[in-house]
Parts: C-alpha cells; structure tokens; sequence
C-alpha cells in the first residue's frame, strides 16, 4: 500500500466512524455513568474560572473534606481538560464535552486498522487479504458497540484507548526497526510522552511501562546497559510528562501518587468507596474467609470478561475470544496483548470488587480492539479454509471484513436505543426532583447544606450544589456524617444498599433523628412518572 493509499484510508475510516459517533452523541443526552458526570462537571468549572476542582464529595479517604473539593483525588485530569476545550468554545454543557469523546472515538479505528494491517503484514498475507483485513478491522471498531458507546461519554475510556494502542503501535515498531531504537531516536521521546499522557489519563498506564519493558528486553542487538537505557529514556521522559500533577497532587492532598488504591484493592462490597466511620482496611478484609476471598475473585473475572468484553460485543467478542489463541501470536501485536491481559488480570484478581463497578470498564479499549482484531483474523481464516476446501477460484476475503462490519452492525442498532431513552430518562428524573423538592419547601439550592444521596455526582452536577455520598452506614454514622458538613436533607435513589433505606424502616439506632418528606403521589417504588423510587428525609436532631 502506498502512502496516498494509506492516508485515503485511514481518513477514510476515520469519516465514517466520526459520522456513526455523532449520530449516537446526538441519542445520549446524560453524562451516565456517574464518573463521566464527574469529567464533564469539572471541565466546566474549569471553563467557568473556578479551577480543577468538584462539588461532589463522594470518597471520604483522601484529606481534605472541604467545599468545593480538590478534584482527581483518585482519578486523573486529561479527560476533563480535554473535554474543557470544545466547551470553552460551544458552551460549558454536556453537548460540547461530547466532542472531545467523539474526536477520540473515532481515531480509534484509525488505530485499529493500522494494527491488523501490521499483523497481517507479519504473517504474510496476501495483498488483497490484508488489506481487507485491515479494513474489515477499522470499520468494524468504528460500529463495535463497547467502543461506539464510550465514544459519546467524555471521560477516561477513549482518551486511555487512543494513548495505549498508539504507544503498543509505536512499541511494535522499535521492535522491527531496532537499529534506528538510539537513546536520541525522536520514537523513544514519543513513547515517553504517550506514556505520560496515558499516566494522566488513568493508572493502567503502568501496564505500558511493563509491556515496554518486555518488548525492549527482548530486542536483538542490545547489551543490557543499552535496553536498560532505552527503557530510561521512556521512563524519564514520561516521569517529566506526570511530575506537574503530581506535584498538584503533592500540594493537595499531601502525595504525589493517586491516592485510595490500596483501599480499593481491599474493598469487600461496591459500597466501601462511599466508606464514613468503617473504611476498607486488611483486618477487615481479611475477615472475610478465604471462601468470599475466592468468591470475589471468580465474580471479578466473570464480571470482566461476560459484562464487560463479551456481551456488548457478541457476536464478534465471542468470535474472538474463540480465536485469541491464533491471533495473540507475533511480535506486532504483543504489546497491545501485554497490555489487555496485564489490565485484565490485574483488576480482576487485585481489585476484584472494584472492577465490578468500572475499574475494568475503563480500561477496557485496548482488550476491545483485540477481540476484534482476533475475530476478523479468525474469520479470515476460516473463509480461506472454506474457499480451499470447496476449491473456489475467485477471492472472497472481503467476506470475513462484510461478515464483521454486519455482525458489530447489528447488536449495535438493537441495544444503542435502550442507552439514549435511559439516558434521557435519568435527565428527566433530576428535573422531576428538583421541582417536588422546592413545591414541599425543601429546594436543592443549598440553602440547608450540601445535600446527603447514593448518587453525589449526579445530584451536585444536576443542582449545581454541594453533595456528599451516602455511606452503607448505620444511621448514627449518617448523622455523624450530616453533623460534620452542617447537612439537613437525605435524598435515596432507588437506593439498595444493606443499611439504606433498611435500618431507617426497620426504625435502627438513630432513625429517629431523619423525618421522611412527603414527596406526593409521584415517587415512590412502582409509581410511573420521571420520579420513580425516591425518598427524601430531613434531619431533625442537632
């Protein structure tokens, strides 16, 4: 292929999979889940002058507790710079910050046709067959649901998508082309800086470092001071891209490091993260049993790989998980293997009940890219098999490409609608919310501090007020909690956790002190209208 060809292609590829990535912006209207709120309500405070920071307390473990709140206690900040940049020039809304994940989703396939095309060349394809390989590749990634979706969120996935398979890209190529690998080779430089982009973008940007630290080991032609050095280079190089966050972080928070992630790593329920009075610690871990401690371990595996990597997917992830065998083999796709499975394994297994709630999720779009790489090589495969079995004459490669496109295609436009109308209905539901509160003559506007709920993200970026999460607490470790911050209201969304809204029916220590509003005929579980179960209390003792 020549340049102008490739070039063609890659725009190309990148046109159709910008013009889907509109289209489903367009259908969802609401940042959901939660952290993708969390993204676009600090890019517009920081469009708006008020700087990194959130109204959204909901992690009690890094000091301090104050409002408004440092933001990126646990996350990072690229994100929301990013989305901060088409918002300062159409507007601080959730619309304009849809932008950037559009932007980014849609060089997503650009990567992902590079990378097949790679693959193919390796293994000595045939012109024709690598080619439509390579293009099968790309334009199913640009229709593949789980990629299509993050496309129209602006937080963490695409951005850590686009870092991580442009550096496993450029590691594949060192590795070819190892004579040019000198401690000055402009590549080496590049790497450092996808690799510090990445390391603001989330934490999995560690699995970069070791996936270059096994590819630069194995590199022929190098004494070990010379792959210690090259390893270096990257490593400097990404630390210089980090070092004013951290320190930011340093300043903020007293570390130079994100913080909570041992906590997290001994989380025993989901809630723990919104953890007053009873933080995760290893006593507390540990007193589990090693049955739960397996248990959590055999949820989070099967939780990665059917919730997150197979069933938005099907039927091209199962096709290729089915072929990851055939396809993780050879040096021009092995970084991107390193990196999925390291990320896999390592949230599955580390953070087990975390990754339940989205650490995975996230990180995700490398492990994406290579369930469709593996699929289209596995039905590439399986066509030539065919075609050689029944001794047919004319080429029909394109046939596994058609196959894939048509198979992303179609899980894609039967659950796409389910996302918007879900997304349009959470919107509504807040709207809803806010209109009861203030007809009862308990408005969301502050005026009784900051506001207690199971969902402190989406009620201060709704509101615009200050909100703090709802721990699985008993309720004196609640009042304790209100007491602390000065806060009068308690607002439960469908809450289901083991404490709320149970201990307060079953009038448990300190019930008392939280008088139930009368939020009128249309909340309440099972009530149709935008409200749906919620309950509101007031806090009544001092």
């Amino acid at each position: 292929m020549t340049r102008r060809e490739a070039v063609l292609t890659a725009a190309g590829i990148f046109v159709v999979a910008f013009l889907v990535r509109v289209a489903v912006a367009g259908q969802i209207v609401f940042p959901k889940p939660e952290d993708t709120a969390y993204y676009v309500g600090v890019a517009r405070n920081i469009v708006e002058g008020r700087g990194i920071v959130s109204d959204a307390l909901w992690s009690y473990q890094t000091p301090p507790l104050v409002f408004p709140r440092a933001a990126f206690e646990v996350w990072l900040p690229l994100p929301s710079l990013l989305a901060a940049i088409p918002m300062a020039v159409l507007g601080a809304s959730f619309a304009a910050a849809q932008w950037s994940a559009v932007v980014l989703g849609a060089i997503v396939p650009v990567l992902a046709w590079r990378l097949a095309a790679d693959v193919a060349s390796e293994r000595g394809m045939s012109q024709e067959r690598a080619r439509t390989l390579a293009i099968g590749t790309g334009l199913t990634t640009a229709v593949y649901l789980p990629l299509l979706l993050h496309s129209a969120l602006p937080d963490s996935t695409m951005p850590f998508t686009v870092l991580a398979l442009s550096a496993c890209l450029l590691m594949a190529r060192l590795a070819r082309d190892p004579r040019g690998a000198r401690l000055t080779d402009p590549r080496l430089i590049a790497l450092g800086v996808l690799t510090g982009l990445a390391a603001l973008t989330r934490n999995e940007a560690v699995y970069l470092g070791l996936a270059w630290l096994i590819v630069a080991w194995g590199m022929s032609g190098f004494s070990r001071g010379a792959r210690a050095r090259l390893i270096g280079v990257v490593a400097v190089v990404a630390g210089l891209v980090f070092l004013p966050w951290a320190i930011r972080d340093w300043a903020e928070f007293g570390s130079p490091f994100p913080g909570q992630a041992v906590a997290n790593a001994f989380s025993v329920t989901g809630f723990d993260i919104f953890a007053w009075n009873d933080p995760p610690t290893l006593s507390r871990y540990l007193a589990v049993g090693p049955q739960r401690l397996l248990e959590m371990r055999v949820e989070g595996l099967s939780h990665n790989l059917f919730s997150v990597l197979l069933l938005p997917g099907v039927p091209i992830s199962l096709i290729g998980l089915i072929g990851l065998p055939w396809a993780v083999r050879g040096a021009a796709i092995r970084p991107v293997v390193i990196v999925a499975f390291t990320t896999f394994l390592v949230t599955s297994l580390v953070f087990p009940v975390s990754t339940t709630w989205g650490t995975f999720l996230h990180a995700a779009g490398p492990a994406q890219v290579l369930l469709v790489v593996s699929a289209l090589l596995a039905l590439d495969a399986t066509i030539a098999w065919v075609g050689a079995q029944q001794g047919w004459t004319r080429p029909v490669a394109w046939l596994g490409a058609l196959l894939g496109v048509f198979g992303s295609l179609l899980f894609t436009v039967a659950i796409l609608p389910t996302f918007g109308s879900g997304s349009r209905a959470t919107a509504d539901r807040y709207v809803a919310l806010a209109a009861v509160m203030a007809e009862i003559g308990h408005p969301l506007d502050g005026s009784s501090g900051p506001v207690i709920t199971n969902f402190p993200i989406w009620m201060a970026e709704t509101q615009r007020i200050s909100s703090l999460a709802l721990p699985d607490e008993p309720p004196r470790d609640v009042l304790d909690l209100a007491s602390t911050f000065d806060a009068r209201l308690v607002v439960l969304l469908d809450a289901d956790s083991r404490h709320w809204p149970a201990d307060l029916d079953a009038r448990a220590d300190g019930a008392e002190c939280f008088r139930e509003l009368d939020l009128g005929p249309t909340a309440g579980a099972g009530v149709p209208g935008p409200l749906g179960n919620v309950r509101a209390f007031e806090v009544v003792c001092p």
